[in-house]
């Protein structure tokens, strides 16, 4: 049987028309307006993967005005009618999608952005949001009852954004699942320093203004991210490893100095490269600015940020972050513990380098100090909700379940251990999954019960 010229004609057609579907893939539709962190389900944003943030901010102390322009380099991961950003109290002037004019909408928190094509799947495209306004630090129980975010000082702000006020000052997609590299610029006027994570590129003065501009290239997350702009004593140099350090001290802090920051910076800098594996920045370094209100430090990235002069044991435990919640970022906010309770581990073991105590000792200190019927035992490590995410216990209890881990697997498997993690996800994210999944194929053991005992369970462990 032999079908008519109209007739294959017609069948080819049909063919093309499939083919041109399959080829399309699915309609266009709008990204989600939040990646649905249990925590903070809002936060981040579905539909594409930030590449790269490039931030041009101004602010003035006298006016507490900030003035910005972020241009966000992203990658589709799907095919896209529209897409979201988190951006807190500022006011939007316009927005551009590849260069062209973008209609967008706004809802509370979130901004959504059409462009005047669809931007299909895989397709790389650039976003820029000129903005402006006050800045408004957060509030809350999360963060001990302080501030945090984008805060007032006397010549300048304190700029520390852990966990959701990275948007209260640049529009972005707020969540360390989708991190990004970054180019800072910050515009003061004459005689304050602008101070931001990983290397200072250039500094400019003109019109009674300075600019500087920081670039960190290797991948962080937006909560990470700093600003922070004051009278600094600056210095620089490099570690006794080599690694390059920037140290930014507001003055007035001068003579309160209970530590020598720089030193103690350049000494934990390296002995963490000994034992958690290389340094994953360019710089190393640290901003300490008068801001006493805040009473909190952040890891911010190559740069931790402190509100005070703090003791050596908060620098050390500040810069392990730089491996722990920095390069190996959380996956979700309920994985909190595999920053803080590895960085209050290596707390414990500075002061076994240090020989003042054991980290044997300090796990019984903090056991033997709390009766079975304190609170304390009631968080559950491996998932503390989000108004107790940082509780002592997420700190506390996070290191006593590694040095069980330690004594369990013995110092070569664990010491194996801490190095292949930081080095596993390098740059990336990780959950308590991975973590359980990677320390049984290092000590050839099953953990399963040890971590069920530390992290997912109620009450005080039996010894």
């Amino acid at each position: 049987m032999s079908l008519s010229r109209s007739a294959r004609l017609a069948a080819l057609a049909t063919a093309m028309a499939s083919f041109c579907l399959i080829a399309a893939g699915p309609a266009p539709s709008p990204g989600s307006p939040g990646i649905g962190d249990p925590y903070f389900p809002e936060l981040g944003n579905g539909g594409f993967d930030a590449l790269h943030y490039g931030l041009d901010v101004a602010y003035n102390p006298d006016t507490d005005r900030l003035d910005g322009r972020t241009t966000i380099t992203a990658r589709a991961t799907q095919n896209l009618s529209s897409f979201d950003l988190d951006l807190q109290k500022l006011t939007v002037a316009s927005i551009e999608v590849n260069g062209r004019n973008a209609s967008f909408t706004r809802s509370g928190d979130e901004i959504r952005i059409t462009p005047r094509g669809s931007l299909a799947e895989g397709r790389t495209f650039t976003v820029t949001v000129v903005y402006g306004g006050v800045p408004q630090p957060l509030n809350g129980p999360i963060i001990f009852g302080s501030d945090y975010g984008w805060m007032k000082t006397t010549d300048g702000v304190f700029v520390a954004c852990e966990p959701n006020a990275a948007s209260t000052w640049f529009p972005s997609s707020d969540h360390p699942s989708d991190k990004a590299a970054f180019d800072i610029t910050i515009t003061a006027p004459k005689g304050l320093t602008g101070v931001s994570n990983g290397r200072l590129v250039s500094t400019r003065t003109r019109h009674g203004s300075t600019t500087a501009h920081w670039r960190e290239s290797k991948q962080m997350a937006t909560y990470l991210a700093t600003a922070s702009i004051g009278k600094f004593d600056v210095q620089t140099g490099r570690t006794p490893g080599g690694t390059p350090i920037y140290v930014a001290i507001d003055p007035v802090l001068a003579g309160s100095n209970a530590v020598d920051v720089y030193a103690v910076t350049a000494e934990a800098t390296d002995y963490w490269s000994k034992l958690f594996g290389p340094y994953p920045f360019e710089e190393t370094g640290a901003v300490v600015d008068d801001m006493p209100e805040a009473g909190f430090s952040l890891e911010t990235e190559s740069k931790p940020s402190y509100s005070a002069v703090r003791s050596e044991s908060t620098i050390v435990h500040e810069l392990a972050h730089q491996w722990f919640g920095d390069s190996v970022s959380v996956e979700q906010w309920k994985n909190i513990w595999l920053n803080e309770g590895f960085a209050t581990y290596a707390q414990w073991l500075w002061d076994e380098h240090r020989g003042t105590r054991s980290a044997h000792d300090a796990f019984l200190a903090g056991y033997n100090a709390r009766p079975g019927t304190s609170s304390f035992w009631q968080t559950k490590v491996a998932d503390p909700q989000r108004d107790t995410m940082f509780a002592s216990a997420v700190y506390q209890r996070g290191a006593m379940a590694l040095q069980a881990l330690r004594e369990r697997i013995g110092d070569k498997a664990f010491f194996e251990l801490l190095p292949a993690w930081a080095k596993a996800h390098r740059y990336g994210n990780a959950n308590t999954e991975e973590f359980t999944a990677l320390a049984e194929k290092v000590s050839g053991q099953q953990l399963g019960d040890l971590f069920d005992t530390w992290l997912y369970t109620t009450g005080k462990p039996a010894l």
